[in-house]
């Protein structure tokens, strides 16, 4: 054995990197294991930019953990000095009953947040770059804005390191077990003795459940970047903000404000089912051609030349919500994850209740709607 800890962390992504910084700074013994090197492009956590935003369309359950989040992302800034988070206002798009117009306008309701409904000519007024249709209209939220995934996951590490985490990097885990009191973990490497266990490895989760139901489904997930039509400044941050358009029933995409002169489109959900160790990182002719085809109807001056493309991955439960839960049988394992694509902004403060869970024992009342279902 090379050692025994409070709690090993099996991920070191956005999950897996805020718990051991939330367990570190309480004074916890922890144990970081990661099969890569994060930061990195070879996960869910990538990407550049990711949206954070407050009128959740998802479920109004969400809202009371995503305003913690926008806390503890603020308070992760200054203690890093690193920057994690900029506000540029949000826009959810669509008609009045769409999935996400409707969902949008109920967690503003639901929780009293500060919103405007626009129609299509204020729309174009406000945002001359977007051409709804005059049946189009949006959900606007100032508070919505953009997080830095590779500097939050980098903060997240630096501040658990400073207090002591010790961070394991490509070390894939093979298997744990329940020994004695505890846990013993094998890695690729050797083996680890840790009184608890929190698993965060998202897209790989189902290779460490064995004998667990998780209907779990990774698919593959393409990024583009393309350079608008000048003037750029119309494209920039205090001009566009964020935004996630519905412009068919359930066929999402999103997008950021122009950053060194690109903008970020990206389709939501629909990708391709992959194995997370065999991810086709290539990026076809035909997959580009949704993309031109939204924005030329949508903001077809952002319809430029394509300057780069990445590819990632949503780990996906058939609900779309997330899991965090303790292990069905070891209620010292916390299993997190899963989040279909729309979790990093939480991390940080699912970070903060998975030690409330493992810590203090804990079952926080905001995760029921995220415990196993299956």
């Amino acid at each position: 054995m090379s050692g025994s800890y409070d709690v090993a962390i099996v991920g070191l992504g956005a999950m897996g990197s805020a718990c051991a910084h939330h367990f570190a700074r309480r004074g916890a013994r922890v144990l970081g294991l990661d099969r890569h090197a994060p930061p990195h492009v070879l996960g869910s956590s990538h990407g550049e930019t990711r949206i954070i935003r407050e009128a959740y369309f998802e479920d109004p359950r969400y809202v009371p953990m995503v305003q913690r989040a926008y806390e503890l992302w603020r308070e992760l800034g200054g203690a890093s000095g690193e920057t994690l988070i900029q506000e540029t206002g949000g826009l959810m798009l669509g008609r009045p009953d769409s999935v996400l117009v409707r969902g949008a306008q109920a967690s503003a309701d639901a929780h009293g947040l500060t919103h405007e409904r626009l129609d299509a000519a204020e729309l174009r007024r406000r945002f001359p770059v977007l051409t709804p249709r005059a049946d189009e209209m949006a959900i606007w939220e100032p508070r919505a804005g953009m997080l830095f995934p590779e500097a939050c996951v980098r903060a997240h590490l630096a501040l658990a390191a400073r207090d002591g985490a010790e961070l394991h990097t490509d070390e894939p885990v093979l298997e744990w077990r329940a020994s004695g009191a505890g846990f013993e973990l094998v890695t690729a490497r050797g083996s680890y003795r840790a009184a608890r266990i929190v698993l965060a490895v998202n897209a790989w989760l189902d290779r460490l459940l064995p004998g667990v139901r998780l209907p779990l489904t990774v698919t593959r997930q393409a990024l583009f970047w393309f350079a608008p039509a000048e003037p750029v400044a119309d494209f920039a941050p205090g001009k566009l903000p964020i935004w996630i358009w519905e412009h068919r029933p359930n066929y999402f995409f999103y997008g950021f404000p122009a950053f060194d002169g690109e903008i970020k489109v990206a389709r939501h959900m629909g990708g391709r089912p992959s194995d997370p160790d065999a991810l086709d990182r290539t990026i076809a002719p035909d997959e580009t051609a949704p993309h031109r085809e939204f924005l030329e109807a949508c903001m077809p001056r952002g319809n430029g030349a394509l300057r780069r493309s990445a590819v990632c991955m949503y780990a996906n439960t058939p609900d779309e919500h997330f899991l965090i839960d303790r292990h069905p049988a070891h209620s010292e394992v916390v299993v997190i994850s899963a989040c279909s694509g729309h979790g990093f902004k939480f991390s940080s403060a699912i970070g903060e209740l998975a030690a409330r869970m493992l810590l203090d024992g804990e079952s926080p009342a905001v995760l029921e709607t995220f415990r196993w279902r299956w």
